[in-house]
């Protein structure tokens, strides 16, 4: 429970849906200054319980408590526009007259025209135009499904803004693990029926739950099979159960990114040299490319003077505002686009395959078995070899039951993990994606950022996903507007660093005769110090280490006659192995903290 008196709350709350009961004895409160974030599987009941609070759903048994007076903001996944003709009207609908000044300067600060035909807005307009509605009231809690979908970063930053300064109850349901680490206090965990509660931020969860799971395994490995082996697949089955990092792709990362920043430096002698490249090594070449469009109001740049060199392998992450520019950048880059002026050179034996954010190529009569083999019969050919259906769809996350379902009766986030599976079954060595981690649960994104970690071929990836980008690209092609396209070596922290401006010097002091000598000024720093330099050196040992202590705990815990024998030394060995994990976690951190300032340094 919220430590503060709640605003709202449920008490004993219960959904069922005919003989499945999504969630039981559910007590959960958000008060005055909470900054809560609720998680879950797929399906687990996150969006329910939230509407369940905001009292557009009845829960079976339970009851719902509000405090007299308190005003509840409810941001829906899918918000209805249905009954207002234009935008300014439906932000303000329900607010007194003395309000609507407050309409105007939210839609301003979310660039949205109030006069702007609520059936004309794209999919980043209505989940603006519907935050503007949830912010314009003043509520006294903000219940919040899914804010960041489909908007981009500078909306994004703009909103933990106005989300951290939110003096109010904020209650948060969000795919996006950058924007819940900014702003969560508290975690609320809906898992298998039951809420879990930890006085931690999202950037917890992880270690949290992992914990639990430990501790659930012991305390059920002598009665109960079924929930070892649920663990067991929740840990190491399917594509996106591990999200321990693994070290030896984070060094490859590194090493990547480190490639690509000495290559963009030296981008000028790099293409003088360009007919030297092994054939298929090089893969695209755009030098000195521009684009605009003539329309109504005037011309548009999008693209001026750019030039980039990516080779096989590459994984390049493309940002920027909505309508910047950047799938425009993306469709010259692959030849779908003609640029006005440069040029563009492509690769040989280019096999591309392209993630359609729109999901268009989904029938939506077409059953999950259809999609993935059109043709008919049971096995599908993945990298060259035959795989039984049902063992590909558990690898994204399907239930082999849900083969027949036409994707009509997927959810978003089911619909994205089928067109995954049908791209990923695809040969290719050039994959791009326009936006994947729309509409994503975490799962998903778990799996596509594993699949993508190990995908051998090149990779271009627009994305608003902050956390997802610094985990993938080795380099970022920022599209700010008006034809401004830089690109930067790393990720989206890493861009963050490189673009920001050097502070200008100050003047010099004022000549004064009698005065001793100032202090010379302390020397920036260009390289790590003894102590850091030494730890960095030392942490792939002690990470070696953990990881096989914690991969012999892991054996021995498997030992099904461990427990009967020594039930006391399977605890000990169980607390052991959490307390190993959270080490090693540390210790990951710790590298990847030191290598990335190593980096900066450098630079």
């Amino acid at each position: 429970m919220a430590a503060t008196p709640p605003l709202v709350a449920l008490r004993g709350a219960a959904i069922e849906l005919g003989a499945t009961t999504l969630f039981h004895d559910v007590d959960v409160g958000i008060g005055r200054g909470d900054k809560v974030c609720l998680v879950g599987r797929n399906g687990s009941g996150k969006s329910t319980l939230m509407k369940c609070l905001a009292g557009l759903v009845v829960p079976d048994r339970g009851e719902r408590f509000v405090q007299p007076g308190a005003k509840i903001a409810h941001l829906a996944q899918e918000p209805d526009f249905s009954a207002h003709p234009t935008v300014a009207d439906f932000v303000g609908a329900g607010l007194d007259e003395l309000a609507h000044y407050r309409v105007d300067a939210v839609l301003e600060a979310l660039d949205l025209p109030g006069d702007r035909a609520c059936a004309t807005l794209s999919g980043g307009e209505s989940r603006r135009a519907a935050l503007a509605r949830a912010l314009v009231g003043e509520p006294d809690v903000l219940l919040l499904d899914e804010p960041t979908n489909h908007l981009d970063i500078p909306t994004i930053e703009w909103l933990e803004r106005e989300l951290q300064s939110f003096r109010g109850g904020l209650l948060l349901i969000s795919h996006d693990r950058a924007f819940l680490n900014a702003l969560s206090r508290r975690t609320l965990w809906l898992d298998r029926g039951t809420m879990r509660e930890t006085e931690r931020g999202f950037a917890a969860f992880e270690t949290w739950r992992d914990e639990v799971f430990a501790e659930e395994e012991a305390a059920a490995h002598k009665l109960d099979q079924r929930i070892k082996a649920e663990l067991k697949w929740m840990w190491e089955g399917g594509i996106s159960a591990r999200r321990t990092r693994n070290m030896g792709r984070v060094r490859r990362l590194q090493g990547m990114r480190q490639d690509r920043a000495e290559r963009i430096r030296s981008r000028q002698v790099t293409m003088a040299v360009a007919e030297a490249d092994l054939s298929g090594r090089l893969v695209l070449e755009a030098e000195r490319i521009g684009k605009e469009f003539t329309g109504p109001e005037g011309t548009r740049t999008i693209v001026r003077d750019f030039s980039t060199r990516i080779l096989r392998g590459d994984r390049v992450g493309l940002i920027g505002p909505n309508g910047a520019g950047k799938t425009t950048l993306l469709k010259i880059l692959t030849g779908e686009m003609e640029p006005d002026s440069g040029n563009v050179r492509r690769g040989t034996n280019l096999e591309m395959v392209i993630f359609d954010q729109r999901r268009a190529q989904l029938a939506p009569e077409a059953t999950v078995k259809q999609v993935l083999l059109p043709a008919g019969g049971d096995t599908i050919m993945v990298g060259g070899k035959p795989r039984h259906i049902a063992s590909y769809l558990k690898d994204f996350l399907f239930d082999p039951s849900m083969m027949d379902q036409p994707t009509r009766a997927l959810s978003g986030g089911e619909r994205n993990r089928l067109l995954l599976a049908r791209l990923f079954a695809r040969p290719s060595n050039l994959m791009v994606l326009d936006e994947p981690t729309n509409d994503l649960d975490m799962d998903t994104l778990d799996l596509l950022e594993e699949v993508l970690a190990d995908y051998e071929g090149t990779l271009l990836l627009v994305s608003h996903d902050r956390d997802f980008l610094d985990r993938l690209v080795t380099s970022t092609i920022a599209v700010e507007g008006d034809g401004d396209v830089q690109e930067y070596a790393g990720g989206y922290s890493d861009y963050l660093v490189q673009r920001r401006p050097a502070a200008p010097a100050a003047p010099p002091p004022a000549a004064k005769p009698a005065a001793p000598a100032a202090a010379a000024p302390a020397r920036a720093k260009t390289k790590l110090s003894f102590k850091e330099a030494r730890e960095l050196d030392e942490l792939p040992g002690r990470i070696d280490a953990l990881t096989a202590r914690i991969g012999t705990l892991e054996a021995k815990l498997a030992d099904p006659a461990f427990y009967t024998k020594d039930a006391a030394g399977f605890a000990r060995a169980t607390e052991d192995l959490s307390t190993a994990q959270a080490e090693l976690a540390a210790a990951e951190d710790r590298w990847l903290e030191l290598e990335s300032l190593k980096e900066e340094l450098g630079r």
